[in-house]
């Protein structure tokens, strides 16, 4: 069972309650950890002589979340803060099923769209027209309800013929636009957003935030990692600050902004 497989399965919509509150996300006690080797290994031949030899260095764990916990309940606007490094990204993908986390749980109630590296999942030998398909897949939506949203996506896109071109001939504004038709495409419960508010050129990235404005008037979740201190607090509601992979402070997004630019200027 792929980690996609098992995403699925775990976070089917069950009813999440906390008191009155529906909760839309639960994040408990999460840690994530990394191997990584400080070894230069250039050929084939010399990983082959150095695994005979033992003289491999040992692989380090590096902890990048470190008993993470919070709630993000229905309707609500999440923001998530923390300096470069601090694990905002690596939270994201676990709760959007990207990475699997090496402890603890998270529980999802609705279904969500993740706008995170958007043109995660294609391949670019492939045409625009496939990876619609590919993308969609990546993203847990159906080939019938793809081929009933095609010809919306490629619309949104904007790419024209260029759809039937492999996608290696693509500019980086361009899968940028495909991405985000693809993963806009369903009508989420529950929106991750990772510093991807407007992509493409001027008139696609009014475009786009158009369609995420609409999105939150929907009353979408949404959870959104931003360096944009006035992003943060013009759409969010409440704000976590991620220090070293641990919550430093969580509340209102006002006073968690200005705890947080005002620790900024001690560094």
């Amino acid at each position: 069972m792929s980690i996609f497989d098992k995403f699925r399965k775990t976070n089917k919509n069950s009813i999440l309650k906390d008191g009155d509150k529906e909760v839309a996300i639960e994040v408990t006690d999460l840690v994530m950890e990394f191997k990584i080797t400080k070894d230069k290994i250039d050929t084939l031949k010399e990983y082959i002589i150095r695994t005979i030899k033992r003289n491999k260095k040992e692989k380090q764990k590096i902890r990048i979340l470190d008993g993470i916990s919070f709630k993000v309940y229905r309707g609500e606007r999440m923001g998530v803060l923390g300096f470069n490094g601090a694990g905002k990204s690596t939270l994201l993908r676990i709760i959007s099923g990207i990475y699997e986390p090496t402890e603890g749980t998270v529980k999802i109630n609705g279904k969500v769209a993740p706008l995170l590296a958007i043109s995660a999942g294609f391949d670019k030998n492939y045409t625009g027209k496939n990876n619609i398909f590919l993308n969609g897949a990546y993203l847990s939506m159906d080939e019938k309800y793809l081929k009933e949203k095609y010809d919306e996506i490629v619309e949104f896109s904007e790419l024209g013929e260029f759809i039937n071109y492999p996608v290696k001939n693509y500019s980086k504004g361009m899968q940028a636009k495909l991405g985000f038709s693809v993963a806009t495409a369903i009508k989420p419960d529950i929106l991750i957003l990772d510093e991807v508010l407007g992509v493409g050129d001027i008139k696609f990235k009014r475009k786009s935030s158009a369609k995420i404005n609409e999105m939150m008037k929907d009353g979408v979740t949404v959870l959104l990692v931003s360096h944009s201190i006035g992003q943060i607090k013009k759409i969010c509601d409440r704000c976590i600050w991620i220090e070293n992979g641990k919550i430093v402070m969580e509340g209102e997004a006002k006073k968690v902004c200005e705890a947080y630019v005002k620790s900024s200027k001690k560094k």
